[in-house]
């Protein structure tokens, strides 16, 4: 037999070792495999996953009194035992062996002091029958000796138990002998045989079973008198019984008598009920038919009353009254017959919708009277809108036929005609709530219609527009102004007194004022009057660019729409391309008229395209709507004009910069320098809202032509490139100083002529001062030089740098300086034709020959100690006394 775990010392330390400080002693230690079975349901083993675990039998000794527990314990990640569980063995109340594990060794043990019973107890499975039949006995017999009482055994039997305690006594160890103390608790193996005995029968039960067996032992012996014993025995009981049903049989048949009665009885009630069954159910099968023939009758006259106001709302549908069907087939179109013709159109579109299948049942939809109806109604549709769609093409025509005839509409000699359409518009309101029925009774026919308007009115706008310009050119007067600005043949002040143009401005802006305002009203009240599904041309409460007229709301028809499309808030796509297009028809070739005013303004004034550009951005900045669209158009294609006639002017006016470059010889500041400084300011007066981009840009191209040009005559002469060059810059920046403080563009330049203003005139004076003293700076830098390659003591042993040769060459340089700088003087002057830049050079001629023979003064007394030439101090003093 493999050795038990009960008898493992070293689990039996490390279970002390866990449980070390509860002053408990180990009396067995076992290893067990823990699983969890459910309440009233046989448990298969092995599907839960059973959990290694080790039960520990431990006492505590308190006085008098000793307490028994049973603990429980794990092992922990390090494989160290740790306490899971502790039960009390004084609520042990029940040891269960579970029936349904073959081998026996699974066993369950109930406490009656859990808080939930509802939850099944853990099992507990030993490794064999030995190590159960161990654990079993020991928790006995500590119930038995130290609690008083033992617990309900259940599923083992108590004598196999007893007889396996006799067998296995050696095999079970004496665990207790390992605990230290006095109140260890020991249990030996004769204590574990006699109580085992004690338990199973008492010493009283056992001499009261003896004396029992005692009284059949003779019997039992002598076999045969034993079975003839038992025999008459017999017999004589069988007899007895024979007797007593024999003396019952009067009794048997007075029940038999009384039971038969009552089954007559029954049998009678039984055929009665079936006939009442019987007669019931007929009564019920009558009722039920009763009912259904009943409500049949009551459905039926349900149906037809409905169907009567059914056919009764259908036949008044289909009727068509006379007076409509006369208004539509051939009633007029005049003003006072309009109320009718809509009441005509208002019912013909009802009809139509309520014979459609969404309005009217699918079933009807297919009968032939229906169809012959609708078929009546779409040709009184078709008569109708052909009738009406002839008689407003008709209509637009006269109106504008009528307007263009009657001179007084537009523009004469002599006198300014503002065009005013409220007359046309009054009129045209009076078939607006036609054009919304005809839309909604065909979609198709307002094409012609919104074509038919167009080319009319086209006619009328256009001769508005040219009746206007070619008053507004004529009744204009402005002096014409020269486009020559910048050319180098014409007089210096030619354009200082430019004549004023403002008028040309002010024409312009009369003309946007007038007709702009006009277009866009023509557009809106078209949008609306057509029906077209656009949002609505101007914000609520806004106008359209500010220089509105009283009528602000001539686009409103005041009318509601009448079908649900016409409310929808989101754009609608084609119906926008359609409008766009329309108003190209209706308001094309009118350009024409503000390009010949455009044109105008160019020939008597360029410069006038600023503000004119100005104008323009300002107006095409306040059209956002979306059926302004062609507006919008117009005013790009008149600003691009603008914007290309100014860029001839700007072309031209560099050619006639470039051409500057032709003259043989150029001297002094040319003659462009200061005229365009008088065209900036004349620009800078002219500049309205957005049009400085525009002045700027021409600024940008002017100034760069210019400088270019500049640079390219002074080449021509480079003995008198710098003077021509640092006079022309000076004269640039005199010029542009007060403009360029406001103006961020001319600024630019101004710095950028300021630079090359103060490299030209370094270049001139570096060349004027080496001119006089050539020989003193070229023998300096000779020295500097030589000091690159040789150390400064050796450069007066060099050949042309002794003592003699500098001495030699002060001589012939500074003998005679108050003439050298005299000359030099004369020659700064010399050729100069801006005598106000004479100081200022001459200034710095000074400063840079002070700086050049400071330096030549360090270089003699580093290079030559021991030589004497004039101070710095003293040269300056000369210089400040001339």
């Amino acid at each position: 037999m493999a050795k038990s775990s009960a008898d493992d010392q070293e689990l039996r330390r490390a279970c002390e070792a866990a449980i070390e400080g509860t002053k408990q002693s180990v009396v067995m230690s076992i290893r067990v495999a823990k699983s969890r079975g459910i309440w009233g349901k046989t448990h298969k083993l092995g599907r839960d996953m059973a959990k290694p675990r080790v039960l520990a039998l431990s006492v505590k000794s308190k006085g008098q009194k000793t307490k028994a527990f049973l603990r429980v314990l794990k092992y922990s990640t390090g494989g160290v035992l740790e306490p899971a569980k502790l039960y009390k063995l004084k609520h042990l109340s029940k040891v269960e062996v579970l029936t349904n594990d073959p081998s026996g060794c699974t066993f369950t043990l109930g406490f009656d002091n859990l808080r939930s019973q509802s939850v099944a107890p853990p099992q507990w499975t030993m490794r064999n029958i030995d190590d159960r039949n161990r654990l079993l006995l020991c928790i006995l017999n500590i119930c038995k000796d130290a609690l008083g009482h033992l617990p309900k055994v259940v599923g083992i039997d108590v004598v196999e138990m007893a007889l396996w305690a006799k067998e296995n006594t050696p095999a079970v160890t004496n665990q207790g002998d390992m605990q230290e103390g006095p109140a260890a608790s020991t249990v030996t193996e004769r204590d574990l045989k006699v109580t085992v005995e004690k338990e199973l029968v008492s010493q009283a039960e056992e001499e009261d079973m003896e004396a029992l067996l005692g009284t059949y032992v003779m019997g039992i012996g002598e076999a045969e008198a034993f079975s003839e014993r038992l025999k008459r025995e017999l017999l004589a009981l069988e007899a007895a019984n024979v007797h007593a049903i024999l003396e019952s049989e009067p009794l048997i048949d007075e029940v038999l008598q009384g039971l038969e009665a009552a089954t007559n009885c029954v049998d009678d009630m039984d055929e009665w009920l079936g006939i009442f069954n019987v007669k019931l159910r007929h009564m019920r099968e009558d009722i039920e038919s009763i009912e259904t023939r009943n409500n049949k009758l009551e459905m039926q006259s349900v149906n037809n009353r409905a169907l009567i106001e059914e056919l009764d709302k259908l036949l008044l549908g289909l009727r068509v009254p006379s007076e409509y069907a006369a208004c539509l087939t051939g009633g007029l179109f005049d003003e006072a017959r309009m109320l009718q013709n809509v009441e005509a159109c208002e019912w013909l579109a009802g009809a139509l919708r309520s014979l459609e299948v969404p309005n009217l049942d699918p079933i009807y939809a297919n009968m032939r009277a229906v169809k012959e109806k609708r078929a009546e109604l779409e040709k009184l549709k078709s008569t109708f809108v052909r009738r009406a769609s002839e008689f407003l093409r008709n209509y637009f025509s006269s109106l504008v036929e009528f307007m263009i005839s009657d001179k007084s509409y537009f523009s004469q000699r002599g006198q300014l005609k503002r065009p005013d359409h409220a007359d046309l518009r009054y009129k045209c309101r009076t078939y607006a709530r036609l054009l919304q029925h005809l839309k909604s009774l065909d979609k198709n026919c307002l094409g012609p219609l919104r074509k038919a308007y167009c080319d009319s009115l086209n006619l009328l706008l256009r001769r508005e527009a040219r009746e206007f310009a070619n008053e507004l050119r004529a009744s204009t007067k402005a002096s014409r102004n020269p486009t020559v600005w910048l050319e180098a043949s014409a007089g210096s002040g030619q354009n200082v007194n430019a004549a004023d143009t403002s008028t040309v401005s002010e024409a312009y802006a009369k003309m946007l004022t007038i007709f702009i305002p006009l277009l866009v009203d023509e557009s809106s009240f078209f949008a609306h009057f057509m029906c077209f599904e656009v949002p609505a041309l101007v914000p609520p409460g806004g106008t359209a660019n500010g220089d509105k007229s009283d009528d602000t709301n001539d686009d409103d028809l005041g009318i509601m729409d009448i079908d649900d499309n016409d409310s929808k808030a989101g754009k609608n796509s084609g119906e926008l391309a359609a409008l766009n297009e329309s108003l190209q028809n209706l308001l094309d070739g009118i350009q024409e008229d503000f390009y010949a005013v455009v044109d105008w303004a160019y020939k008597i004034d360029p410069l006038r395209c600023i503000s004119m550009h100005g104008i323009t951005e300002r107006y095409l900045s306040g059209q956002k709507a979306d059926a302004a669209g062609f507006v919008r158009l117009l005013l790009g294609d008149l600003e691009s004009r603008i914007s290309m006639q100014f860029s001839r002017f700007v072309d031209e006016a560099c050619h006639q910069i470039e051409r500057n470059e032709r003259n043989v010889r150029q001297m002094g500041v040319l003659s462009y320098i200061p005229r365009f400084a008088t065209l900036a300011t004349r620009m800078e007066q002219y500049i309205q809202g957005q049009s400085r981009d525009l002045v700027d840009q021409a600024y940008t191209k002017f100034v760069s032509i210019m400088f270019v040009t500049l640079e390219k005559i002074a080449q021509t002469e480079p003995k008198y490139a710098d003077l021509f060059l640092l006079e022309n810059y000076a004269a640039f920046q005199n010029s542009l100083y007060d403009l360029a403080n406001v103006v961020p563009t001319l600024a630019k330049f101004y710095h950028q002529a300021s630079e090359a203003y103060e490299q030209a005139c370094t270049r001139h004076i570096s060349m004027i001062i080496y001119y006089q003293f050539e020989r003193l700076f070229q023998f300096a830098r000779r020295i500097e030089d030589l000091m690159y390659t040789i150390p400064p003591e050796e450069i007066p042993f060099q050949l042309g740098l002794a003592k003699m040769d500098l001495r030699k060459m002060l001589k012939s340089s500074l003998s005679g300086l108050d003439k050298s700088i005299t000359a030099m003087y004369k020659k700064l002057q010399k050729n100069m034709t801006s005598e106000e830049l004479l100081p200022s050079l001459w200034d710095k001629c000074k400063k840079e020959f002070l700086d050049k023979y400071e330096s030549f003064a360090q270089l003699v007394a580093k290079i030559y100690p021991t030589e004497t030439i004039p101070t710095v101090v003293e040269m300056r003093d000369l210089l400040a006394s001339m």
